[in-house]
């Protein structure tokens, strides 16, 4: 976690002062810093820290130089220092802690002041609020408080028990302090629940010292026979003790570091980015209507299985016979056994794939028609590469515009499949042929084994197919054709897109085109627009030319019945015909 946790005290003489802060370091230390092992004394603090747990995985602490007091560091001035160390966490040369994340080469490095000065001005800010003006109601607890320029703080204010100090305890804040609001906020609880575990353990050390200084010489009797005197004597230059002298502990501050050190890792280790889906897409509504209709057909198929079973499937029935009982076919068994691998290698992977074996100019034709839904017919032996090539096609188009039978041996009209594979041996009618709304892929051999450059290791293959494209309406080269085409072929052709991220873009594409024909449909067929509005609609939606209101209109019929049915429902709704009027 990028943040920086520090240990504050309100001072009698100097006011709010940092005693000790720990930050994260991602790059390497400054010059002079040691990587040498902490010394047995600090070992042996890491060892006897009690409640103060630190996570495994920081293996050892290390002297930082650039943690030391001196002139050219951004602290406080000396004369402004406590002479008994209330102002000073580590003596004069003490170098500071540093562990060491090895699992990501991160450091935690504890002093008591950051060195750099944007730094040490954030903290000391950010110190002074926390025990001047943003404290809760009875000054111990947590609050948050911050801006965009100073960075957030999670303030925890306490007090610690002295026997010495007026009111018989003197004033300490815990603060973390980070520039992302909503990380900080998110982590409050267990900010809370950890900084409250070390103030306890803090607080419980320094009572043990508390009541054995009272049981000794009790102040509270001494100050009333010598009243005022202790408050104008310390306000006189006697200073306030050390939290070390509070605490009984001399080891204090390395237990700290182990303990900021853990809560830095551990905040920033227990929250993780996690996609977060919104509402579901027309695809997948189409997808979970077409599943419930699966569904309610097969139960409407228990008990009467076999009388169904002629009429439910004649296309996949057809298609096992013509490949085996016709003599053109005969020896296809064969084949398979021996050219599998081959036939496996025989398909298109991709739309760029595609566009590389087909050529740039029939790659356009192709997808043109496929994105004005016009029908799409492959002519080939090859089964497996017409199911491959629709595959592939389909990608460019919602899930409920495509119907698509993937093999026949005979023509289907254009209203059953928009895809249609057929054997090479299918008569297709004239009137298709020369029809503008209907494309033709004829897959034949290729009169010599060079005709397709090899592209890919494993695209040999496909060097024996000749790929011919005609249409009754080529699109000619200088047309415009549809927006979403455009995008199409040029995230097809920027080489520096993989197959993945072009799959992505496919699926924005298609999101932004869907929510265009959503407010078409909604303005059309559920408002009743005049023709004049709707052309004003599609010049704002930056689709009014020819093909990309064709490409809508087609797009329509791909809408999901919840979508269309949750429109009507609304229109017709008592509540909005009121508000009509």
């Amino acid at each position: 976690m990028n943040a920086i946790v520090a240990l504050c005290h309100f001072c009698e003489l100097h006011g709010p002062r940092t005693l000790f802060c720990t930050e994260v370091l991602h790059s390497p230390l400054p010059q002079g810093a040691s990587s040498g092992d902490i010394s047995g004394q600090n070992e042996q603090a890491e060892e006897e820290e009690g409640g103060i747990q630190m996570s495994s995985r920081i293996r050892s602490h290390s002297p930082a130089e650039g943690a030391s007091a001196d002139s050219s560091s951004p602290g406080p001035k000396k004369s402004d220092m406590c002479e008994a160390s209330g102002c000073r966490s580590l003596a004069g040369g003490h170098p500071g802690y540093v562990s060491h994340d090895k699992e990501t080469s991160i450091k935690y490095v504890s002093h008591q002041h950051p060195n750099h000065p944007q730094l040490f001005s954030i903290v000391r800010q950010a110190c002074v609020r926390s025990l001047s003006c943003e404290v809760c109601p009875g000054r111990e607890g947590p609050i948050f408080f911050g801006d965009e320029q100073h960075g957030f703080v999670f303030s925890h204010t306490f007090f610690i028990k002295d026997s010495l100090a007026r009111g018989f305890q003197r004033w300490y804040s815990i603060i973390t302090i980070m520039m992302d609001r909503i990380y900080l906020i998110n982590s409050w609880p267990f900010l809370l629940g950890k900084i409250r575990g070390i103030i306890d353990e803090l607080q419980g050390k320094a009572l043990k010292v508390f009541e054995a200084e009272q049981f000794g010489c009790p102040q509270r009797a001494q100050r009333m026979n010598t009243a005022f005197t202790p408050f104008l004597h310390q306000r006189n230059g006697n200073a306030a003790r050390s939290l070390t002298s509070l605490t009984n502990d001399e080891n204090l501050w390395a237990c700290l570091h182990t303990s900021f050190a853990w809560l830095l890792k551990a905040c920033g280790s227990r929250l993780t980015e996690k996609l977060l889906e919104g509402a579901p897409t027309e695809d997948t509504l189409v997808q979970m209507e077409k599943l419930a209709d699966l569904k309610e057909e097969s139960e409407g198929w228990d008990g009467s299985e076999e009388e169904e079973k002629p009429s439910s499937q004649p296309d996949v029935v057809e298609g096992q016979e013509l490949s085996k009982g016709s003599p053109e076919t005969s020896l296809m068994p064969d084949c398979n056994s021996w050219n599998v691998a081959h036939r496996r290698l025989s398909v298109f992977r991709s739309l760029r794939h595609m566009r590389q074996v087909l050529g740039a100019s029939a790659f356009r034709m192709l997808a043109w028609h496929v994105l004005m839904g016009n029908q799409v017919i492959w002519k080939a032996q090859d089964m497996d590469l017409v199911q491959s090539a629709f595959d592939v096609l389909r990608t460019m188009l919602p899930i409920g515009c495509v119907r698509i039978i993937p093999y026949s041996d005979q023509y289907e009209e254009a209203y059953r499949c928009n895809f249609l594979g057929l054997s090479p041996h299918v008569q297709i009618p004239p009137h298709i042929l020369s029809s503008e709304f209907a494309v033709l892929v004829e897959v034949r051999a290729a009169t010599r084994s060079s005709l397709y450059p090899t592209l890919f290791d494993d695209e040999q293959s496909l060097n024996k197919y000749e790929f011919v494209v005609t249409s009754g309406s080529p699109v000619a080269a200088d047309r415009v054709g549809p927006t979403i085409l455009n995008k199409i072929e040029a995230a097809l052709t920027n080489q520096n897109l993989s197959v993945d991220v072009v799959d992505q873009c496919l699926v924005c594409l298609k999101e932004e085109w869907m929510n265009k024909v959503k407010v078409l449909f909604k303005f059309t067929k559920v408002d009743s627009r005049p023709k004049e509005d709707t052309q004003k609609l599609l010049s704002i939606l930056g689709a009014a030319e020819e093909d990309n209101v064709k490409l809508l209109k087609f797009w329509m019929t791909g809408l999901s019945k919840t979508y269309k049915s949750h429109l009507m429902s609304t229109v017709r709704s008592p509540t909005s015909s009121e508000s009509r009027n």
